[in-house]
């Protein structure tokens, strides 16, 4: 008898901590979905003030990337258990930080009245050296 209740023990413990990690799942599920004033007080307003257009560029890119990756990276701990808890605890505080620089250069990329740069396509030389006409994707 003192073996089932042995068993029984950890069972109760182990259901108890996987019923709180869920009901704070629950709680701290919708916390990277915080509107964009929320993510602006994690952010230094004034980061992008002195930055140029090709700067901004630069950054906007990079914090592009970076939030996507942090995405992908929550996604992915929610997977597992307690999900939304530790997809949280290990990346919404640098997500927050993230969106909350992106909404600051972005702001600075408007001010400036920055344009994007114009993807530039590399020149085809034929065998002997001389430019190929471009139209398009086509090669003549």
């Amino acid at each position: 008898m003192s073996a089932s209740i042995f068993g029984q023990s950890h069972v109760l413990p182990r259901a108890l901590a996987i019923a709180i990690l869920l009901a704070l799942g629950l709680g701290l599920g919708g916390c990277t979905s915080m509107n964009d004033e929320m993510t602006s007080a994690f952010a230094d307003p004034a980061k992008y003030a002195l930055y140029d257009c090709k700067q901004l560029e630069a950054e906007r890119k990079k914090l592009a990337g970076r939030s996507a990756e942090l995405q992908g990276l929550m996604e992915k701990a929610q997977t597992g258990v307690g999900g939304p808890v530790v997809a949280e605890m290990a990346y919404g505080n640098d997500y927050l930080l993230v969106r909350g620089q992106a909404k600051n250069a972005e702001e600075a990329w408007r001010q400036s009245k920055c344009r994007e740069t114009p993807v530039a396509v590399p020149a085809v030389n034929d065998k002997s050296g001389r430019p190929v006409m471009r139209s398009g994707n086509a090669v003549y």
